[in-house]
């Protein structure tokens, strides 16, 4: 990761420790979680996404529509959320299996 020098440390939940940023990185990239949309298509961080059924929004009073398109996803590290923004909607978190994968 760009910017991140030896002192810097993040707090591993799963260990309950404090590892350097350098290990983090390295412990993410080897997780080897698969995120699968809805059909069983692998998903990536930076892919676009277009849900397949209408979802009420909680919290924002809206509901997005089956269609709409979800550009620069992100994956969590759960198998079924991911984290995308939308118009007017900060923080969205989907489960996989209401996307496809465009």
């Amino acid at each position: 990761m760009a910017g991140e020098s030896d002192d810097d440390f993040i707090y591993d939940e799963a260990s309950g420790e404090w590892i350097s940023a350098v290990d983090a990185a390295a412990k993410v990239a080897t997780s080897g979680i698969e995120v699968r949309d809805a059909v069983g298509n692998l998903l990536a961080d930076g892919d676009q996404v277009t849900l397949i059924k209408d979802l009420k929004v909680k919290g924002a009073g809206q509901t997005l529509k089956r269609g709409t398109l979800i550009k620069s996803i992100r994956l969590t590290g759960d198998e079924q959320e991911i984290d995308c923004r939308h118009d007017g909607i900060k923080g969205l978190v989907l489960r996989a299996e209401f996307v496809k994968k465009r």
